[in-house]
């Protein structure tokens, strides 16, 4: 009896442990990764096989496509695939009409259409690069469309209509599948990501405004680089969630304005951070009183979070306010005035970081917050802004238009018969890669997935399908490989590889109504895809693809001209700049990963500018309001502002110091002057002063600018 009593309890304790180490693995990140892959695939092959039954029994004659529309529209995430659809869906269909209005009526002359059609896709290409969001698709789609209907159909326009509708049939039938089966099984939400990685961001934002207090210049310029990325992330996860069939989803508004604080936070911690090393390594010693308020602004932010902290974040910022008015009023010193500035920047931070507190509150429970209120009527929200460049999205676009010429003039030329799929395959990869600066790194991943696609397809073709007898066995032997492409498809290092292997088995192995195998047909198509995914990559590398270091280069050149833009007053307001310059910040981010000049006070330059534009638009808003030898001054200060940077060329030393004797002469004049906000312009002198850090300019500053 004790015996067994004492076996029962050690496989017991052992069959705890087991489950105890069994959930531990689990959870790891790893084996998460592999279990979201292994659901998306299984979820997506049954979306699959449902869109293809469906396509055989209404009798399509190509339900294949079916399939190909469920993997490309297939996401992680219920919101993002249904997006993906809607999106797809318009695309498809603006494509069809196009290719419809295109093929015949230039029936009688091939050149002329095939140039119609390249133009289009071109057309479509430059709208998707300036759009950066979701919507960007849809402009792919009726850009590709157009290519894989039009140029099959122009040796054949009689047949343009039928084969436009059918496609569309074919694909609505595989957006709704796709939809149905992410949106009812085992839903994987958008919100939860959002608020994970909102909680991940106003971590980051805390740690950011931590190290800035401390001085620790090299980790605080790290903390930057991450909070600029995650407020990217964050808008990509934004534009989603209304797709995302959740109970509550957060309002938008509430979205604008945390994003709108963290966007402000960036900047204002380089503001701080300068402060302090500034009043460090000055003779006249800061206030005894500001040493202990940073302290205690410190042990707030690293604090736990709680209800207390609501009190304190009010008690310090008053501190702050009156260390502001004893130190800014007659200030005998440099160090005095410098302590009144870093005061009021303290007091901004602190009520950043408290209404970003808040505002998480109300969007993780958006129907019982009580602070909803509390925000409304405030100050107007922008959100984040995009960068666009029309030159960019153009040469992009012109160069996609050129390499499909090409292509169609040696179809033409060689009267290859399969060169209408090879130049619309051609004009797939222009559209479908041409986002980036460099597309051929991705096409070569789709490459290697298309070679796994075609021996695949082979197999398939004559050693497989040839023993299939009914659809359940058809649905059995397909499994394999689709799952497998379909794990890859979830993990972004291997997403387009899998792309080459979805969008390759249904088409070469002929999933049609009845089986029917053709050896020289199906190398003829492998021919002619693998032509086109060849020309693709030469054409996008001659004509679509843009050198790294050109693309630094070119976002630095078009801030600064910004910085001269807001110095004359042509500019948008205080928040869009904010938004524009982090977004650009967050561009910078992984060129600079794979540029030969990796250096990362690049990223500074970038804020410093965002710095210099803030300071240089509220001069000029104070502008209307001073008198006298003032307001001349200034007007001159900023025309000088102007003509540095609005050109092409860099700062030069003489530059630096004809700013700094402009800045100079006007603080004494600002500071001798009985003006009721003399302390105001004050501030923002010394804002513009250490942004141009013209007590830190060198020969690296004035290379990069």
């Amino acid at each position: 009896m004790t015996t067994s009593a004492s076996a029962n309890t050690v496989i017991s304790t052992a069959s705890e442990a087991m489950r105890h180490a069994g959930s531990t693995v689990l959870r790891t990140p790893a084996m998460k990764a592999d279990a979201d892959a292994i659901l998306f695939s299984a979820k997506s092959f049954a979306a699959a096989m449902l869109a293809y039954y469906i396509a055989l029994r209404i009798g399509l004659p190509k339900p294949f496509w079916a399939i190909v529309t469920v993997y490309v529209v297939s996401q992680t995430s219920v919101g993002a695939s249904l997006s993906r659809g809607v999106y797809r869906f318009a695309g498809t269909f603006i494509g069809a009409i196009a290719t419809v209005a295109i093929v015949p009526n230039f029936v009688n002359n091939p050149t002329i259409c095939s140039m119609v059609l390249a133009g289009w896709i071109s057309l479509c290409l430059f709208f998707s690069l300036l759009d950066r969001t979701p919507r960007a698709y849809a402009f792919v789609l009726a850009g590709y469309t157009a290519s894989l209907i039009g140029f099959p159909s122009v040796l054949d326009p009689a047949s343009v209509f039928d084969t436009a509708s059918l496609r569309v049939q074919e694909i609505c039938i595989g957006i709704l599948c796709t939809v149905l089966v992410h949106r009812y099984v085992l839903p994987k939400r958008m919100t939860g990501q959002f608020t994970g990685k909102l909680s991940v961001t106003l971590r980051d934002a805390r740690l950011l405004a931590a190290d800035a207090l401390t001085g620790k210049s090299g980790k605080s310029r790290s903390d930057r680089s991450q909070l600029a990325a995650d407020l990217l992330a964050l808008q990509g996860l934004t534009t989603y969630l209304p797709y995302d069939f959740a109970p509550a989803t957060p309002r938008r508004d509430m979205l604008q304005r945390i994003h709108d604080r963290l966007a402000r936070l960036l900047p204002l911690t380089t503001e701080i951070e300068d402060r302090i090393h500034s009043l460090g390594k000055t003779s006249e010693n800061a206030p005894a009183a500001l040493k202990v308020l940073i302290n205690d602004v410190h042990a707030w932010i690293t604090a736990t979070r709680s209800n207390e902290q609501t009190g304190t974040a009010a008690q310090l910022m008053s501190r702050a306010r009156s260390l502001q008015q004893q130190c800014g009023s007659g200030a005998a010193t440099s160090g005095h005035r410098l302590a009144a500035n870093l005061a009021g920047h303290l007091v901004e931070m602190i009520g950043l970081l408290q209404d970003c507190e808040r505002l998480e509150h109300i969007i993780a429970a958006p129907r019982r917050s009580a602070l909803m209120d509390s925000f409304h009527g405030t100050t107007h929200v922008k959100g984040y802004v995009y960068h666009r460049d029309l030159w960019m999205a153009g040469r992009a676009a012109l160069g996609a238009c050129v390499g499909i010429l090409l292509g169609c003039a040696f179809w033409i030329w060689s009267a290859w018969p399969e060169g209408g799929t090879a130049v619309s395959i051609l004009g797939v990869c222009c559209t479908l890669f041409g986002n980036v600066d460099a597309p051929a790194p991705n096409v070569f991943k789709y490459i290697v997935g298309s070679l796994y696609g075609v021996a695949i397809s082979f197999a398939y073709s004559f050693v497989i399908l040839p023993q299939v007898t009914d659809f359940m066995a058809l649905v059995a032997v397909l499994c394999p490989a689709f799952l497998f492409a379909g794990s890859l498809q979830a993990r972004p290092a291997t997403a387009y590889m899998a792309l080459g292997i979805t969008l390759t088995i249904p088409i070469l192995a002929n999933l049609s109504t009845q089986y029917t195998v053709d050896f020289a047909a199906s190398l003829n198509t492998t021919v002619a895809l693998f032509g086109g995914i060849g020309f693709g990559v030469v054409s996008m590398s001659l004509f679509q693809t843009v050198s790294v270091d050109a693309a630094i280069k070119r976002l630095l050149r078009l801030s600064r001209r910004d910085v001269g833009r807001r110095a004359v007053g042509a500019a948008p307001n205080e928040a869009h700049w904010t938004s524009l310059m982090i977004d650009r910040t967050a561009l910078l981010l992984p060129r600079l990963r794979v540029s030969r000049n990796n250096d990362t006070s690049i990223l500074d330059d970038t804020l410093d500018f965002l710095r210099i534009g803030h300071a240089v638009s509220q001069l000029r808003k104070a502008r209307p309001r001073l008198t006298g030898e003032v307001r001349m001054k200034l007007s001159e200060l900023l025309s000088a502002i102007a003509a540095n940077f609005r050109y092409r060329r860099p700062l030069t030393p003489a530059d630096y110091r004809d700013l700094n004797r402009h800045i100079k002469s006007l603080m004494a004049m600002v500071e001798s002057s009985a003006h009721k906000d003399h302390q105001r312009i004050l501030d923002l002198l010394i804002d513009l002063r250490f942004a141009l850090r013209i007590n830190e300019m060198t020969s690296r500053r004035a290379h990069n600018l």
